[in-house]
């Protein structure tokens, strides 16, 4: 959520800002709303000192021994209109509230201007692309030629989306699960394991709520929400909290499921384990200083990224423009293997830094050093990684013309120290 004061002082690039994100947030509703809250405040005030003058000169009567009976009666009036004006105050404060949740965070002055994920800036391609001696086979006929998922029967069971996974294939996905959680151990990351449901309170703190909320799973009766990723329950451990400056930066990890409905992307890279209702993702979380968040991002992308080259994928970096942002970041990365039996880059990591975008809808703070007043923290996430189409990736980068898979070295010990999967 963006501080109020900025949008008063730079509402013309907030502006432009939702109209380059294509986003709907009245701003100019926002501004007078704000007005509105100051003069009614500024009201209330001038009221609250009538009364208090009313009040002394009431005890100087009483002390004196006058009759007191209009200032009484005046004190009782100014309380009644300070009573109406404290409840207009609250509505409209909540009002504004409602409205400023639907703002978009800002992007960083180093964020790409552009007109849509087109514009994303696009950096060297790490690796090289991997090349066969025979035609690569997609990830879905070598899953089903080697019996790594059935997807039939996935359906059968949820539905479209939710993918079964069958021996090899759903070691190979815990390996990979396990490896990610130990690499993130140990580079310092405590590892958590939040719930998978989350409250309507802890969605907003992370931006989901209200504005993707037809692309969340809800149990009306309980108002519980099936979380996207774990950096719902994760960012939100410390909400309405004030942390120590010493605890900072403070670095989580977490393997969770995740539950999305991708409402609206209906025919699009829907083949496969490209785009899933659930799926598995191991999410980095951060809490930082707002001096030292940037740094803290470039790391965090770093962390990701390392496990890619562990694992010999062939991947590039996304610097995505400013069309392009989630709504609550101020700059992300987005980092992309090379799928070469689909023949195309593939999402597995978002990085992003959200600044306090994050911590004002949740009201978590930090003590700086020194007794100085408590502010904001800056929440960064990362996956790290996701994957369903790190398999995609793995399966087709690393199929021999035999149809057996190779696994890379660094998941052999997760796999029982098998080199490979083979046809039965």
């Amino acid at each position: 959520m963006l501080d109020i004061k900025f949008i008063r002082e730079h509402h013309e690039a907030v502006k432009k800002n939702c109209e380059t994100k294509k986003d709907a947030a009245d701003i100019d509703r926002i501004l007078a709303l704000d007005t509105e809250i100051r003069e009614t405040l500024f009201s209330a005030e001038q009221l609250k000192k009538e009364r208090n003058e009313a009040s002394k000169e009431i005890g100087r009567k009483k002390k004196a021994g006058e009759d007191a009976t209009e200032s009484i009666a005046t004190m009782q009036d100014v309380a009644a209109r300070i009573k109406e004006y404290d409840a207009t105050l609250h509505n409209l404060e909540s009002t504004l509230r409602e409205e400023l949740s639907r703002v978009p965070n800002m992007p960083h002055t180093t964020v790409p201007h552009g007109a849509s994920e087109a514009d994303n800036a696009i950096s060297e391609v790490y690796g090289e692309l991997p090349s066969f001696s025979f035609t690569p086979k997609d990830h879905l006929e070598i899953g089903e030629s080697l019996r790594l998922f059935d997807l039939k029967r996935g359906a059968k069971i949820s539905g479209s989306g939710f993918p079964l996974l069958t021996g090899a294939g759903a070691r190979l996905n815990r390996a990979l699960l396990n490896f990610f959680l130990d690499e993130h151990i140990t580079a310092g990351y405590e590892e958590v394991q939040p719930p998978y449901l989350v409250t309507a309170e802890s969605a907003f703190g992370t931006g989901q709520l209200p504005k993707s909320a037809d692309q969340m799973y809800h149990v009306d009766e309980d108002g519980l929400y099936a979380i996207p990723t774990a950096e719902v329950p994760v960012t939100n451990i410390y909400r309405d909290e004030i942390l120590a400056a010493q605890d900072l930066p403070k670095k989580m990890c977490a393997y969770t499921a995740c539950f999305r409905r991708e409402a609206g992307s209906y025919g699009k890279d829907t083949k496969g384990f490209l785009r899933l209702h659930q799926f598995d993702k191991v999410e980095m979380v951060k809490l930082a200083t707002p001096e030292t968040s940037y740094e803290e991002l470039e790391l965090l992308r770093a962390d990701a990224e390392r496990l890619l080259k562990k694992l010999g994928l062939t991947y590039r970096i996304l610097t995505l423009c400013d069309a392009d942002l989630s709504f609550a970041a101020a700059k992300c990365y987005d980092l992309e293997v090379w799928a070469p039996g689909e023949q195309q880059w593939l999402e597995v990591s978002s990085v992003s830094n959200f600044e306090d975008f994050q911590a004002r809808r949740m009201n978590m703070r930090y003590r700086p050093a020194g007794g100085k007043k408590p502010t904001y923290v800056h929440t960064l996430n990362g996956s790290g990684l996701a994957t369903a189409r790190i398999l995609v990736a793995l399966l087709e980068t690393y199929q021999t013309a035999e149809g057996a898979v190779r696994i890379p070295e660094v998941l052999q010990p997760y796999m029982g120290g098998s080199t490979g999967i083979r046809p039965a």
